[in-house]
């Protein structure tokens, strides 16, 4: 299986429980699951990552190790479009596209190959939201692409702290 990470996996394990400072074991485990390629980050997250306005350790952390992250591929446009088309809404305003950010692309990196692909988000369901306030699990369980948080990686991958 290959978990394919959004950025607030990253954003909130540093920011809130794993400081990369103070927790160096997560962040060197996430590394050697991306060298084994159990784990990547589309290009899109990762500029995001980079392009942000944080100037900290996470972002110097993403730069430093962005070569053995990225998913190197190129995205299928056809799967983005489905999933706008089918996850959110077929008749989306500008405003709404932009709203998505990139959410619909690292979705269409899980839909490639949706039996060995699963999208790693800390967003939360919430089914009754509609068009481009739909959350990424339930535009991929609509669309049957695997996803889970943060702590199930962690235990399907078996993170331990060293």
């Amino acid at each position: 299986m290959l978990y394919l990470l959004d950025a607030n996996v990253l954003m909130t394990a540093h920011d809130a429980y794993y400081p990369i400072e103070r927790v160096p074991q997560f962040w060197e485990w996430i590394i050697d699951n991306a060298e084994n390629g159990r784990i990547k980050i589309p290009y899109e997250i990762l500029d995001e990552l980079e392009a942000g306005t944080r100037k900290d350790t996470l972002s110097e952390w993403v730069k430093t190790n962005r070569k053995t992250l990225l998913l190197d591929e190129d995205v299928d446009k056809l799967f983005v479009n489905k999933i706008i088309e089918q996850g959110y809404a077929s008749d989306l305003t500008d405003d709404e596209t932009h709203k998505l950010g990139r959410d619909p692309f690292l979705i269409a990196y899980a839909m490639a190959e949706s039996d060995n692909r699963c999208v790693v988000t800390l967003e939360t369901s919430r089914p009754r939201k509609q068009r481009a306030n739909r959350k990424i699990p339930d535009v991929c369980d609509q669309l049957n692409i695997q996803c889970i948080d943060t702590f199930a990686m962690l235990r399907e991958l078996d993170f331990r702290a060293r």
